[in-house]
This record gives C-alpha cells, structure tokens and sequence, in this order.
C-alpha cells in the first residue's frame, strides 16, 4: 500500500506547504481537494496547471487523486453533473492524476449508472478513472457495488473505501470488502470518536475498526492508494495534520504486505 494525505486535512495551507507537508512525512501522494480554497479545480488555465504538476513533480511525489464533489447520482437533469465531471477529468489528465473522487448525492443507481456510461468514453481516451466514494446516500459498499455494476464500465470506474462511512451505517468491514472488492482502487483512513460522533481523533484512539479493515486489506492483496483524510476543513478544532501522520504511517507499514 502506498500512502498519501489529502489537503482536506490543511484549512488554509497552501500547495506548497501541503507539498511540503506530505513529502517530510513518509507520504509518497497527494490528493489534492478540488475547490477555489486550495488552488486547485477546474477552472485553473494551463500555466496553473502546469505549475501544480510541476512543484509536487519535483518534491518526489504523485497525485494519489483528485478529490471532486460531483454528486453522481444527484437528482436532476444529467448535463450539468456529466459537464462538471468531464471537466475534473480533463484536469486530472492534466495534472497526471490517475482518478477523480465522485460522491453519489442521491440514492438512485440507475441514475448514477447512466453518467458513468456517458463520461466513460472520454475517461478512457484520457487514461483516467471515477472514483466513487462510500458516502452520504451511498455509504455501504454494498450500495456503491451495486451502483458500479450497473454502470458495467469497469475499465474506467473504480471504488473508494472510506473507512468510516460504511461501519458508521452498520456494515461490517468484511462484508463492505466483499462487496468492493472487484472495484477497489482506493482507501481513505481515519479514526473518529464513535459511529454517533464523527469527531478525528488519532488513529487508534477512536472506535473505526483499524485493525480489523487492515487485517482484510492486507489478506487482499490490496496494493493501491491509502490516503489520510484528516477532516480538520471541518472540524477546525482539532490537531493539526502533522500530528496524525505518523499514525497513518505506521498503519499502513503494519498492514502492507
């Protein structure tokens, strides 16, 4: 397993700070969260984009992901979901990085299944993957399974475990694995304080199943992406991300086979 921090995990930093950040921790990515805060989106011209592919290049570094907020699944018309996708696409492509992270945004996969299939074949001619994440009205594996063989277009789609969500919502991490397992290219870590209370606390000081997913991960095979997604955009109260990953570090050094 390969580890990276998201910059959802440094409120007010900026890229170079995040770059710095990242490779003085062991980490060997970035995902990199798409808004007008961080720098980084979609409407950034092609000496912007150059400029990012080129200062993380040189600390020795990957873009792990780019972490979209594409509701893939959202109700309404498709135009507008399809075009913004399409857009996160093109700079990944750009930037180098190998998927864009999608959230489902509504509870129907038909509907989800129906955009996936029509940005497959730009994604493909890009090299480039959707990522969707265990989250909001998708938050089993088993949901997002569901919504990803609907969609039928694995050579473009792929899963993102992010470790709380699915546990949160009752679904034991064997069975989220189960589910996920054909499609899993991406983990995002954390620890929170309870199912009921999400506060990030350190790793292995809180109540997400570690070891356990750590154990399955590892019994896998799984050797992709593990991002540290340190919420404190969120949650400005808590450590600063420098604290947290060391513990990130040793996880993944513990379960790596």
């Amino acid at each position: 397993m390969k580890l990276a921090v998201s910059t959802l995990g440094m409120p007010g930093e900026g890229l170079d700070r995040a770059v710095e950040i990242a490779a003085g921790h062991g980490c060997q990515g970035l995902e990199l969260r798409l808004h007008p805060d961080t720098g980084v989106h979609a409407s950034l011209d092609a000496a912007g984009r150059r400029s990012v592919r080129e200062r993380i290049e040189r600390a020795g570094l990957e873009i792990s992901a780019l972490a979209g907020y594409v509701g893939i699944c959202e109700p309404g018309p498709d135009e507008p979901i399809i075009e913004a996708l399409l857009a996160d696409l093109r700079l990944a492509a750009d930037l180098g990085a190998p998927g864009v992270r999608v959230f489902p945004r509504g509870g129907d996969p038909a509907v989800g299944a129906r955009r996936l299939k029509a940005v497959s074949g730009t994604a493909g001619d890009l090299g480039r993957r959707v990522l969707v994440e265990t989250h909001d009205s998708m938050a089993t594996g088993e949901a997002v399974a569901a919504l990803l063989a609907e969609a039928g277009c694995p050579e473009t789609t792929g899963a993102i475990w992010d470790l709380l969500h699915p546990w949160r919502h009752g679904e034991p991490p064997a069975r989220t694995l189960a589910a996920l397992r054909p499609y899993l290219d991406y983990v995002q870590v954390k620890d929170a304080v309870s199912a009921q209370d999400t506060t990030p606390v350190p790793m292995g000081t809180g109540s997400v199943p570690l070891e356990e997913s750590g154990d399955l991960l590892r019994a896998a095979g799984f050797s992709g992406w593990v991002s540290l997604e340190w919420e404190r955009t969120w949650y400005p109260q808590v450590a600063p991300v420098e604290d947290i990953l060391p513990g990130a570090a040793a996880w993944v050094r513990r379960f790596t086979s």
